[in-house]
């Protein structure tokens, strides 16, 4: 008898403006031992779109989902002051048994 197809979730444009680039640094290769994986992403995202989407895109299943937003900083330039924009962070926990690959392209 054949196996079922695996379950997966539809792939919406909208996924892609949601969840924008891979954040890599010391901090979050090391949360990826605790199966979480650190994305950057839209400052008008919610939780559950942050879910949802990392599911579409990755094929994984999400166990949990942090957001933080880093202000960004006040900077001179040529003696004019400015300030650098906003970035909205996500840690993204994942089930058990399953990994991102953020090196990779989607």
């Amino acid at each position: 008898m054949a196996k079922k197809p695996a379950k997966t979730a539809q792939v919406d444009v909208a996924h892609y403006d949601v969840v924008l680039a891979p954040h890599i640094t010391e901090k979050s290769t090391l949360l990826s031992e605790q199966n979480a994986v650190v994305f950057r992403v839209a400052n008008t995202a919610s939780k559950p779109e942050i879910k949802a989407a990392v599911e579409a895109l990755f094929n994984v299943t999400v166990t949990g989902v942090n957001t933080m937003v880093q202000k960004g900083k006040t900077k001179r330039w040529k003696g004019r002051a400015y300030t650098r924009s906003s970035v909205k962070k996500a840690v993204v926990t994942l089930a058990d048994g399953q990994s991102i690959d953020v090196t990779t392209g989607i």
